[in-house]
């Protein structure tokens, strides 16, 4: 189990080393010029030609990925060519906004996918169960956009239960208001992340109620639904949890775009400004940030594997 967790780390490690080569390069061949930004359109030559050599932009590609990769490694993301803020900070601040509603996203989609997944398995073949499936697979190809602006009419504008748009100043010194602010996000990624976790749950669930453990409990005596309840639904869990490793990427996208409908001060949203001002130590540190997330997320989901089914242990 050691030798196996001081692998994945290896690989992690090496992934994350891959990805911000391939970030620092992309965000290179963006077109656009931040020294032009920063001196004006009246600004002339000499003055970019400045601002240019004070942050570093005149040094060869590789020096500049080099001391990039040397301050991550002593904790330094950069700073904000436009602010000189540094990185972590304005990404420790905004995260106070992205990563609780990741969380509500992500407990929405587990509260519809589990109890729906599974009773459209059991009701396989009613018109309960159909009806169920039909409707995970429609609601999963609903744009994540259109979702948010129908709650919002609906919520938002019609009903006047939750606000539209934006999150308190106090942040979340008023927990009430800030939990309110970030319902109908949460809820419209949720929504989403569920019903397509939700056909994943149900399919798991089919290829359980066809193995034998489950058909023995059954022929003992036990209901169809309580064998599988009682045997089945274990073995479900462990692919669930291979999903949820995946379905936090889908959330994190769907952040992106949820927090710019929604007017959220978050990593999203401060993302895509900074991608349109061309920072590029801020947009690379947050896209790094992001990834090493979506890695280590992935790192402990195959712990959490080789933990809970001994057959993978036995098999290594």
């Amino acid at each position: 189990m050691i030798r196996y967790a001081l692998t994945r780390l290896a690989l992690l490690l090496l992934g994350l080393l891959v990805a911000s080569a391939l970030i620092f390069l992309t965000l290179r061949v963006l077109p656009g010029d931040v020294a032009q930004l920063i001196a004006g359109l009246n600004a002339t030559p000499e003055q970019i030609e400045a601002i240019r050599d004070r942050l570093g932009l005149d040094a060869p590609l590789v020096v500049q990925y080099l001391q990039w990769i040397g301050g991550i490694l002593t904790g330094d993301l950069g700073s904000s060519q436009l602010t000189g803020t540094p990185v972590i900070d304005e990404l420790l601040q905004k995260a106070e906004v992205t990563i609780p509603l990741g969380l509500m996203a992500l407990t929405v989609a587990l509260l519809i996918a589990l109890p729906f997944g599974v009773l459209s398995a059991v009701r396989r073949g009613r018109r309960d169960g159909t009806a169920l499936n039909v409707g995970a697979q429609t609601i999963a190809a609903v744009p994540v956009v259109w979702a948010g602006m129908m709650l919002v009419i609906v919520f938002a504008v019609w009903l006047g239960w939750l606000p539209a748009q934006g999150f308190p100043r106090e942040g979340w010194d008023d927990p009430a208001r800030a939990f309110r602010s970030l319902l109908l996000p949460a809820v419209t990624i949720g929504v989403i992340e569920g019903a397509m976790l939700m056909r994943f749950v149900r399919s798991a669930t089919l290829q359980a109620v066809g193995q034998d453990y489950v058909r023995t409990a059954a022929a003992k005596g036990l209901t169809r639904t309580r064998a599988l309840l009682q045997h089945g639904l274990p073995n479900v869990g462990l692919s669930i949890i291979t999903v949820l490793g995946l379905q936090v990427a889908g959330i994190l996208v769907g952040a992106v775009v949820i927090e710019q409908l929604f007017g959220l001060p978050g990593i999203g949203r401060m993302l895509v400004a900074d991608v349109g001002n061309r920072d590029l130590p801020k947009v690379q540190g947050e896209l790094l940030v992001l990834t090493g997330f979506v890695l280590v997320v992935g790192f402990v989901v195959d712990l959490l594997h080789r933990v809970i089914d001994p057959r993978q242990r036995e098999a290594e």
